[in-house]
This record gives C-alpha cells, sequence and structure tokens, in this order.
C-alpha cells in the first residue's frame, strides 16, 4: 500500500500513462485513417472546442512534469511537459492563426505528411508509456 507521500506520484504517473496511450491511440489513427484525423484536428481547432483543448494541454503537461521525478526518462518527461504546458498557455493567443496554416499544409500536401506527425504522436506516446511503466509488469513506477 502506498505511503501519503507516495500517493500523488503514483497518481502522476497512472495519468502520464494514461496520457501516453491517448498519444499512441492518436498515432495509430492518424498512420491509419489520415483523413480521420485530419478532421478531428479541424475540430479540435475550432474557437470553443480549442480552449477546452488548451486547458487540457496545460494540464497534460503539468501531469507529465509532476510524473518525471518517478520515471525511467526524467528530463524528457520534464522538459516535454513545459513544451506542452508552454503549447497551452499560446493557444488561446496564435491557436487559431497557427492551426489554420498548419491544417492548410497538411491538406495541400496530402495523408503522407499527416502520416509522419501521426507517427510523431505515436513515437511520442511509446516514450511516456516507456517512461512511466515500472520494470515489473503490471505496476506504476512509485
Amino acid at each position: 500500500m502506498p505511503t501519503n507521500n507516495e500517493f500523488p506520484l503514483r497518481l502522476s504517473a497512472l495519468l502520464a500513462l494514461l496520457i501516453g496511450l491517448l498519444l499512441v491511440v492518436q498515432g495509430i489513427l492518424g498512420l491509419i485513417a489520415p483523413d480521420v484525423f485530419l478532421s478531428t484536428t479541424r475540430f479540435i481547432q475550432t474557437p470553443p472546442v480549442m480552449y477546452v483543448a488548451a486547458i487540457l494541454r496545460v494540464v497534460f503537461g503539468v501531469v507529465l512534469v509532476r510524473a518525471a521525478p518517478g520515471s525511467r526518462a526524467t528530463e524528457f518527461l520534464r522538459v516535454f511537459g513545459f513544451i506542452i504546458v508552454i503549447g497551452g498557455l499560446l493557444t488561446p493567443f496564435v491557436g487559431v492563426w497557427a492551426s489554420q496554416h498548419i491544417l492548410g499544409w497538411w491538406s495541400a500536401s496530402g495523408s503522407a505528411l499527416v502520416r509522419v506527425f501521426a507517427g510523431v504522436s505515436l513515437v511520442l506516446g511509446l516514450l511516456i508509456v516507456y517512461a512511466v511503466a515500472s520494470h515489473r509488469r503490471g505496476t506504476l513506477t512509485s
């Protein structure tokens, strides 16, 4: 049974694992069905949904930073978490402009470029899962 001091770290590791798995699913979706991936991304970039996504990015980034000390890849999770937090904080200010340009670029370039970004998502998700998964099967890093 975890002590009171271990509980926040274990919870952060579990949430980081879920974030990693979400990125893995997103990456697989983008590799298998780039049009669905692009449509989903386009939906998330609409102004009302974009603000919820910005909040989620900040929360996801904080979770990764908090999970970093007990992980196999402390620096990776810490740096990646801070990048996600910064991206979430910047989203309301440059989100619509940036997303329109990026989605236009993806649409014009075809599914190969979408698959590249999906592949990056898959790799990042796998790195997060690896970083927070314990050496012992079935447990999370404490």
